[in-house]
């Protein structure tokens, strides 16, 4: 039986005079793929801002392993804060560090371990995700954008989160790189037991990795449910969402595959 690890419940926000959440309520199960979408304007990153407690709703509340973030005071929520990793949109890199001193920064702040511990550490998670050990030593600016994605989600694992926040990680990368992420995103969630919550507009990666989306919309969850199903659903917008031309083939090349 798995648990809750994030149960979001009637969250309202209003953002220059629209109400972006109405009522919003979605819960994440732990050891789930659970990727949230919606078209523009529907507040999937506000949503993701709201999780990660940097945006405050007008109401409602979210907890995150049990504990409602909102009324938790600095100290508490920083040892909650330690047991996610995020990967946002623009990999949020430290242009001036090297990848391995990215990687490491987490551990310096949050640990007190040796210099020479952290350095091992840094280094295994650039392995984890796949890149090179010759890129420790290179700056964000040397490396390709796919690589830059995998050396932000190595930062947002080193410190061995139990859960993955990950902000349109596809974004940017060509075909062939977005499928290979989405496959490290899938070897990962296995090998280290993470529940990942992701935003996403990639279509092939809502097939490719997801357990279930949740769509949003008027302020709300429209649905929750696996892309089979979901695609099955009869509100307007779930179907306009996805039964476009790009939906459509995607979804069949999916379904040939048995998915």
């Amino acid at each position: 039986m798995t648990q809750p690890i994030i149960e979001v419940k009637d969250l309202k926000i209003n953002l220059g005079g629209n109400w972006v959440h109405d009522g919003l309520s979605l819960t994440v199960m732990q050891g789930e793929i659970l990727a949230i979408v919606g078209g523009s304007g529907s507040g999937k990153t506000t949503l993701l801002r709201e999780m990660l407690l940097l945006q405050r709703p007008d109401a409602g509340s979210v907890k995150i392993f049990n504990e409602n973030i909102m009324t938790l005071n600095t100290n508490d929520f920083l040892k909650i804060q330690q047991r996610w990793g995020v990967l946002f949109q623009q990999n949020a890199l430290f242009s001036s560090f090297t990848l391995l001193e990215n990687v490491a920064f987490p551990l310096h702040e949050h640990t007190t371990l040796s210099p020479r511990t952290i350095r091992e550490l840094a280094l295994l998670k650039i392995l984890l995700v796949g890149l090179p050990k010759d890129s420790a030593n290179k700056y964000p600016s040397e490396l390709s954008g796919g690589m830059q994605k995998r050396a932000g989600l190595a930062r947002a694992i080193v410190l061995d989160p139990e859960l993955l926040f990950l902000d349109e990680p596809t974004s940017g990368l060509d075909p062939q790189s977005a499928e290979a992420f989405d496959e490290l995103v899938l070897n990962l969630q296995e090998t280290l037991g993470l529940t990942v919550v992701m935003v996403t507009h990639d279509i092939d990666s809502l097939w490719c990795v997801t357990d279930r989306v949740a769509m949003l919309g008027k302020g709300k969850v429209l649905c929750v449910d696996s892309m089979p199903e979901l695609i099955k659903n009869k509100n307007p917008l779930i179907q306009e969402f996805f039964n476009g031309p790009r939906g459509r083939a995607v979804r069949d090349i999916y379904q040939q595959k048995g998915k």
